[in-house]
C-alpha cells in the first residue's frame, strides 16, 4: 500500500513539475520589450498642433479628441479615420474656444526633421514639439501630404538628436510582434504592443497607402507615432483605427514605412509631393467575371475605363484589360494598384503585364503625374418606359441615348440605355434601369442594332462580361445569359 502511494505521488510530483516547466518555457518564448522601449522612447515626440484662432478644436477635454455622435440614431460612425472632432470629408468650423489638439511623431534626423500624421498639424497656426527630457520647441512644418496623411516638421534642438532605426516594411509577416509608443489621450510615452494582423489593407478614400494592420492599442494622441519590430526598427506609422465607440476595439492600421520615407524624401527636398498616374478606372476581378473572360481564378485589377489623353491610353491598355503584374510586381487585387503606380517617378517607363481576351500581353507605359481635382458629383435622370422589347437572353429593353441623356450620363460614344428590365440574368447580375451598356463580350456596342447583333450569336447560360456606366462611373459586370 505504501509503495502504491509513494508510486503515485512520485508520478503526481513529475506532471507538476512538467507543467510548471512548460509554463515557463512558454512565458519565455513571449517578446521582452523593457529594452526596446527604453533605447527608443528618446526618439518619440508629443505634438501639440494650436489652432488658428478662426480654425476650431475640439470641445472634447484636451489631449481626448474624438469624433462626436451623428447619424439618425446618434449613434457613433463605424470608421473614425483621424481620431478627431470632424468627420472624414468635413470642413472644420470656426469655434469661440479654439484649443489644442495632440499627437505623436519621431526623430528621423539629429538635426531636429520629425515625422507626424498630416492630420495632427492639419491647420495648426503653432506647432510645439515636446522631447523625452521634457524641453518644449516650436517646430517649423516643413510639408504635409493629406493622401499619404504624412507630415514632415523641422526643430532647432540645442543638441544633436536620437533618432529612430529604420525598418524594412515589405518584410513584414502577418503575426509578427509589433509595438507602439505614443501619448494616447495626452499619457506619453505610452508603450502598447500585439501583431500584424494583415497588410496591404485599402481603405475608403486611401487607395495610395496599403495600410499595416495590427491589433495594437491605438487611441486619440497615438496618432504620427512610431510602429517598432522587434528589433527596435520603425516600420510603420499609426494612423487611424476602425472603432465603433471612438476607442480602440483591436483594428488599427499604420502607414509603411516605405511609403513613408517616399513622402518624407520629396517633402525635404520639394515640400510638396507628386505621385505617378496611369489614368484609368479600376476594379476587382469576381470569380463570375473570371469565368467571362475565360480565367480559371479570380485576379488582378479590372479596367473599366481609360481616361483620353492618359497615359495609360498612350500606353495601349484598353477597358476589359486585367492587369496582372506592373513594375515587376503581381497585382492580385484592383486594390494592389494604385501603390504600386502612385510610388513610381513621373516620367519613368514601367511594363505592364495584362490579359486581354484570355492572352497576356506586354505593354510598356510612361507614368503620368497625378493630379487634385475636384470630385464632381453626377446625377443621371434617364428617361425609363415599359414600351419596348424585352431581350430574352438578357432580360432587358434597351434604346438609344439621347444628346441630352449623352451630357448627363457622360458617354460620348455608342452605348445603349437600358429602359426597362424583367426578372432574369440581367436583374440577377445586378443591372439596373438607367444604366447605359457600353460593351458586351469585348465588342463595342454602337447602338441599338449593334447591341443585338452582338447579343444574337451569343450561346445560352454562358456567362458574358458587360460595361456599364452608371452615375457617370464605369463597371463590368458578368452575366449568365438565359434563353434557348
Amino acid at each position: 500500500m505504501i509503495r502504491f502511494l509513494y508510486k503515485h505521488l512520485f508520478l503526481l510530483t513529475a506532471v507538476a513539475a512538467f507543467v510548471i516547466q512548460a509554463s515557463s518555457l512558454q512565458a519565455s518564448d513571449l517578446p521582452d520589450f523593457t529594452e526596446l522601449a527604453a533605447e527608443n522612447s528618446p526618439t518619440v515626440v508629443n505634438i501639440k498642433a494650436i489652432p488658428k484662432k478662426q480654425e476650431i478644436a475640439a470641445d472634447n477635454p484636451q489631449g481626448m479628441p474624438f469624433s462626436r455622435p451623428f447619424g439618425p440614431d446618434g449613434g457613433l460612425p463605424d470608421f473614425f479615420r483621424y481620431f478627431y472632432d470632424e468627420l472624414p470629408g468635413q470642413r472644420k468650423k470656426p469655434r469661440r474656444d479654439a484649443r489644442p489638439s495632440q499627437g505623436s511623431g519621431f526623430i528621423m534626423s539629429p538635426d531636429g526633421y520629425i515625422i507626424t500624421n498630416h492630420h495632427v498639424v492639419d491647420g495648426a497656426g503653432e506647432l510645439i514639439v515636446t522631447l523625452s527630457d521634457r524641453s518644449e520647441l516650436t517646430a517649423e512644418l516643413i510639408g504635409s501630404d493629406e493622401r499619404s496623411d504624412i507630415a514632415v516638421l523641422k526643430i532647432d534642438a540645442a543638441y544633436e538628436l536620437q533618432t529612430v532605426n529604420l525598418g524594412d516594411s515589405d518584410s513584414l509577416k502577418v503575426g509578427e510582434w509589433v509595438l507602439a509608443i505614443g501619448s494616447p489621450f495626452g499619457f506619453d510615452y505610452s508603450v502598447t504592443a500585439g501583431i500584424v494582423s494583415a497588410k496591404s489593407r485599402s481603405l475608403p478614400d486611401d487607395n495610395y497607402v496599403p495600410f499595416i494592420q495590427t491589433d495594437v492599442a491605438i487611441n486619440p494622441g497615438n496618432s504620427g507615432g512610431p510602429l517598432f519590430n522587434l528589433q527596435g526598427k520603425v516600420v510603420g506609422v499609426n494612423s487611424q483605427i476602425y472603432s465603433r465607440t471612438g476607442g480602440f476595439m483591436g483594428l488599427s492600421f499604420a502607414i509603411p514605412m516605405k511609403v513613408v520615407l517616399n513622402v518624407y524624401e520629396q517633402i525635404k527636398q520639394t515640400g510638396s509631393v507628386s505621385r505617378g498616374w496611369l489614368g484609368v478606372f479600376i476594379q476587382d476581378v469576381t470569380q463570375e467575371l473570371a469565368e467571362s473572360f475565360g480565367m480559371t481564378k479570380p485576379a488582378g485589377a479590372l479596367i473599366s475605363k481609360v481616361l483620353s489623353d492618359s497615359p495609360a491610353k498612350k500606353g495601349g491598355i484598353k477597358a476589359g484589360d486585367i492587369v496582372v503584374e506592373f513594375g515587376g510586381s503581381a497585382v492580385d487585387r484592383s486594390s494592389d494598384l494604385p501603390p504600386l503606380v502612385g510610388q513610381e517617378e513621373v516620367g519613368s517607363k514601367v511594363k505592364v503585364q495584362v490579359i486581354r481576351n484570355g492572352k497576356k500581353i506586354r505593354l510598356t507605359i510612361v507614368i503620368g503625374a497625378l493630379k487634385d481635382e475636384p470630385a464632381v458629383a453626377l446625377e443621371s435622370r434617364a428617361k425609363q418606359t415599359d414600351e419596348y422589347n424585352i431581350h430574352e437572353k438578357l432580360g432587358v429593353a434597351v434604346i438609344a441615348l439621347t444628346s441630352e441623356q449623352r451630357i448627363d450620363l457622360r458617354v460620348e460614344r455608342g452605348g445603349v440605355l437600358i429602359a426597362n428590365l424583367e426578372d432574369g440574368p440581367a436583374i440577377e447580375a445586378g443591372l439596373q434601369r438607367g444604366d447605359v451598356i457600353l460593351k458586351m463580350a469585348s465588342s463595342l456596342v454602337l447602338g441599338v442594332q449593334s447591341f443585338k447583333n452582338i447579343l444574337r450569336p451569343l450561346a445560352p447560360n454562358s456567362v458574358v462580361p458587360i460595361l456599364i456606366q452608371r452615375e457617370g462611373s464605369p463597371l463590368y459586370v458578368a452575366v449568365r445569359l438565359g434563353g434557348k
